[in-house]
């Protein structure tokens, strides 16, 4: 998909659920990375993660859009746009658009591999992390005994 088919596939979401036509540019880009898309309040554009489309499909592709457009029409409109707001939230539900995006499958696999493994030499007791901990400077949070990595 090219941001040419983007930009139409944003305007036909927009009359669909919205009946309200979408005058400003929707394209993707490749910088987004926590996130699956984005209104921009200057300039009124949306932006799209593209690693959403490629992995997860059309389906997710058009939940990130409706939420976007969520932001984009009450903005217009000068109502609450804010994820806060009683008026983002009651239009969310109208058109069913998700609160969150998916979890990119890269994503899931980071975190799988990426858990590190804690065991104490007292009791046992085994600690999951993700970050490294210093085994010289921190000990076992129920006896005091030293940490050793599995």
């Amino acid at each position: 998909m090219k941001n040419e088919d983007l930009q139409k596939l944003v305007e036909k979401i927009s009359l669909q659920y919205f009946q309200q036509s979408f005058h400003h540019q929707a394209y993707f880009n490749k910088r987004l990375r926590t996130t699956g898309g984005r209104y921009l309040l200057n300039s009124h554009h949306i932006e799209i993660n593209k690693k959403y489309y490629d992995q997860l499909g059309e389906k997710e592709l058009i939940g990130i859009i409706k939420h976007e457009l969520c932001h984009y029409h009450l903005h217009i409109a000068g109502k609450g746009y804010r994820h806060k707001d009683k008026d983002f939230k009651e239009l969310m539900a109208k058109v069913n658009a998700p609160r969150f995006c998916s979890v990119l499958p890269e994503a899931l696999e980071k975190r799988k591999t990426k858990s590190l493994t804690y065991v104490c030499t007292s009791c046992n007791y085994v600690y999951k992390r993700q970050r490294k901990v210093n085994t010289k400077r921190y000990v076992c949070g129920k006896c005091k005994g030293t940490l050793q990595i599995l």
